[in-house]
């Protein structure tokens, strides 16, 4: 494959996250609206249905905030890659900022200075796999910051219980992430893997377990509801990833995703 190949892939991948969502997202809100109970719940998941219906219809973006750029490639072990791969990533962000267009949301830590084409030190973000055969794998998922700024990382005793850490943390910020919420949720491993293992909760959506199913019963039990007006929707999904940790401790990482849970994947062989 070649590298302008990859860069038109990236802005494809790009435009389709930023101006739809996934089948499976939509279904989600879809039978939340019709099960709602609370008629002002009811109508603003009904108008997330209307606002990403029009976004689709006119190709513009179905919310202000356009994100950073996070990227999961998987790779495979026979595909041959001839260029730098990063580079591709990053020159595909730089065209969709400009074509779509995106807002320029990716700043200097200390300084704030605005790339105005959001690449930067670190950004895009790449999380990368190795997997058999020959293909590239690119899926891209928009992180917006108003979800992003409600995550957090704990260590927590190994006594504690990380369930109803999580269900406090849910009560205390989740009517300023945009709800109805997907979480994904990370528990062991180190104090970063387990936020990597809650980032990578989010590309595996949705979770099926019993104990997955029993944690969003109970969260959605709050009440917080569409917006954090009330309702019987706080979440419309969740995953847990979990890693092996040390005997004196418990990480916990939690990864806030509003409703608008954008992803789009492009696969070159």
């Amino acid at each position: 494959m070649r590298q302008d190949e990859v860069v038109e892939a990236v802005v494809r991948a790009l435009r389709k996250a930023e101006t739809s969502l996934p089948e499976w997202v939509l279904e989600a809100l879809r039978e939340a609206a019709f099960q709602e109970r609370n008629p002002v719940a009811r109508s603003h998941l009904q108008l997330m249905l209307e606002n990403v219906r029009v976004a689709e219809a006119e190709g513009l973006p179905l919310c202000q905030d356009t994100g950073l750029p996070i990227f999961h490639l998987q790779i495979g072990d026979q595909a041959r890659l001839d260029f730098d791969l990063a580079e591709a990533i990053s020159e595909g962000v730089r065209r969709a900022t400009r074509e779509i267009p995106l807002r320029p949301n990716v700043v200097h830590p200390l300084t704030r200075e605005n790339s105005l084409d959001n690449t930067g030190p670190g950004m895009p973000d790449l999380i990368v796999d190795r997997v058999k055969g020959g293909a590239l794998r690119i899926t891209v998922f928009p992180k917006g910051a108003g979800s992003e700024n409600m995550s957090l990382v704990q260590m927590l005793n190994p006594a504690d219980d990380p369930f109803e850490v999580i269900l406090r943390a849910v009560a205390e910020r989740a009517s300023n992430a945009c709800p109805p919420l997907f979480l994904g949720i990370g528990i062991g491993g180190s104090f970063d893997l387990a936020a990597r293992l809650a980032k990578r909760a989010l590309f595996n959506m949705p979770g099926k377990t019993n104990q997955e199913l029993d944690l969003l019963r109970r969260i959605n039990s709050l009440g917080i509801g569409p917006m954090g007006l009330g309702g019987d929707t706080t979440a419309l999904g969740l995953k847990i990833e979990m890693a092996g940790c040390h005997t004196a401790s418990l990480p916990l990482a939690i990864n806030f995703q509003c409703w608008a849970n954008r992803s789009a994947t492009e696969v070159l062989i």
